[in-house]
């Protein structure tokens, strides 16, 4: 999406504005990010990432995506430009600008990709948020802190994978009758959001609602740093492809073709 001049200087004045008081800020998100005493029960990784089989994705299915949407209470504003999403399909062309070519195999140029945020090993929108609203768990899940996010939208200009959403308005409202999950907060107007790997599940032992809702097993999800997990069995047997490598974020989530 190109960006005005205009808007441009806008969100950069707000991030130097952030940093300036970002010394201050540090030493209140230190006092404040009090640790929640750990179900026994809770799934643990060194570093969670996720495997997309697209040899076995249904180009009509929208499960995963649903199943996010009600897990996160997540808006249908039914307007495109101001649309919230945590999980969603681009093409292979959006998704992997670069490599995509004219002789690239018609069901991979045709067929919809999931996309979400890559809880990167080397996140740029951590570096960027002036408040630490967004910051990097010791697991790699890249997460968002809603009530202290301002709005500024550094984070948003610093991912490159689109993956973030700003709340132009409540969303609340927005919220389809019958969907409301009680036990997921829900946001503001002014507030950016994104996936957080559904990290309140795992604190229940559950994995991800759209891994859970996939009944095609596309999605394998579990801990890299674990040579006899689902996922490290997985990626050692197939070759798998990640969203724009060259950048150095290192994305943990992976794509098979």
């Amino acid at each position: 999406m190109m960006k005005s001049r205009r808007s441009f200087l806008k969100i950069s004045g707000a991030c130097l504005l952030g940093l300036g008081v970002k010394p201050v800020l540090n030493a209140f998100a230190q006092a404040e990010r009090m640790e929640i005493a750990p179900n026994p029960n809770a799934l643990r990784a060194g570093r969670w990432a996720l495997v997309v089989d697209i040899t076995k994705c249904r180009d009509d299915c929208t499960d995963c995506i649903n199943a996010c949407n009600r897990a996160h209470n997540i808006p249908d504003l039914g307007r495109t430009k101001e649309e919230v999403k945590w999980i969603w399909n681009e093409s292979y062309e959006h998704a992997f600008p670069g490599v995509e070519h004219e002789f690239v195999e018609e069901r991979v140029k045709h067929q919809p990709f999931m996309v979400l945020c890559n809880h990167c090993d080397n996140p740029p929108c951590v570096r960027v948020c002036p408040v630490q609203a967004t910051w990097k768990r010791e697991d790699g899940i890249v997460m968002m802190d809603f009530h202290r996010c301002i709005g500024c939208r550094c984070c948003m200009a610093a991912c490159p994978y689109g993956s973030r959403s700003f709340n132009w308005t409540d969303p609340r409202p927005y919220i389809p009758e019958g969907r409301m999950n009680p036990d997921f907060p829900t946001r503001t107007k002014g507030v950016v959001e994104k996936c957080n790997f559904c990290v309140e599940r795992l604190a229940k032992g559950l994995q991800p609602a759209c891994v859970e809702s996939c009944s095609s097993g596309v999605l394998t999800f579990g801990d890299l740093d674990d040579p006899n997990s689902e996922v490290r069995k997985v990626l050692g047997e197939r070759y798998s492809i990640q969203r724009k490598p060259e950048l150095g974020t290192r994305p943990r989530v992976y794509y098979i073709l």
